[in-house]
């Protein structure tokens, strides 16, 4: 399948159309954890809100972002969110700064989850913790993002793993896997399983072209939240994200630092159970019609 040359800007686009013929959706609040944040996810995401009642997540712990996004928090207030989002989709803006790629990524999922609240649209439950893979003895499975306990899951069904990072501090031989420094290590990988902060720092295209050959690919973690119809495209095979079930409950996780609890599902959407954008829409437009 194609790779798009800029993931980001097709995202982008979409979103735009999908909001052409109505108000802009506005920034309601953006929600940040504690100043000293738990380990874990409690203290790495951010929520912004939308005045549609959406909530978009966004990683937190690329390069300055955590300690430079809370000065970003008045400017964006009020601020037209399809603007917003081109903080992130515009790859050079998003180079200068993380913290405002984050918060443009956070409005493309909240962006997209507008849509998909008025289309009641919501993906079904996962399965397992690795994405829907099915790693069988002696296959090469590939993992971008080093994710202790998906490991383990990975390597008692008797594959062999390679993960690709970030920090060079992490690479080198484990116990039973290899971490690596270098995408086309994982080319020879036929079920990968990516953290979706491969969209927050544009490293998509250079990651999927590297996994080709994988059968399964597999984008995963609370970022996992945008309109899919692009990446499913680009050879992304299912989107394994988290469902904000009790978004004011999310909320209040986040600022205090406390689990996230029964406030999200995690969820699996395959490529082939998805119904698409433009299915999204007429269901949208039907439901709202029939409230007339």
């Amino acid at each position: 399948m194609p790779i798009a040359a800029d993931i980001s800007a097709e995202i982008a686009a979409l979103l735009q159309q999908v909001h052409a013929d109505r108000p802009a959706p506005r920034v309601r609040a953006l929600h940040l954890p504690p100043t000293s944040p738990p380990q874990g996810k409690e203290g790495e995401f951010a929520a912004l809100e939308l005045d549609s009642g959406a909530l978009g997540l966004s990683f937190l712990l690329l390069d300055d972002t955590l300690t430079s996004i809370a000065a970003l928090a008045d400017a964006v207030r009020g601020m037209d969110a399809l603007e917003l989002l081109q903080w992130w989709a515009d790859p050079a803006a998003a180079a200068a700064s993380p913290a405002r790629a984050a918060l443009g990524f956070a409005a493309a999922n909240a962006l997209s989850r507008t849509l998909l609240d008025r289309s009641g649209f919501v993906p079904g439950p996962a399965r397992d913790t690795i994405g829907g893979l099915d790693p069988q003895p002696g296959e090469a499975v590939g993992m971008v993002g080093l994710f202790p306990p998906l490991v383990q899951r990975v390597l008692a069904r008797g594959a062999r793993l390679t993960v690709l990072e970030l920090r060079a501090d992490l690479a080198g031989e484990r116990d039973g896997y290899t971490v690596t420094l270098d995408p086309q290590a994982l080319s020879g990988c036929t079920q990968v399983l990516s953290t979706s902060t491969v969209l927050l720092n544009h490293s998509f295209e250079r990651v999927r072209e590297a996994c080709r050959s994988a059968r399964r690919f597999v984008l995963v973690g609370p970022g996992a939240g945008c309109l899919p119809d692009p990446l499913f495209a680009a050879g992304v095979t299912a989107m394994a994200g988290t469902w904000i079930a009790d978004p004011p409950a999310l909320l209040r996780a986040i600022t205090t630092g406390a689990p996230w609890g029964a406030a999200t599902v995690k969820f699996l959407l395959e490529r082939e159970d998805y119904p698409g954008v433009e299915a999204l829409r007429a269901r949208a437009a039907a439901r709202e019609g029939s409230r007339r």
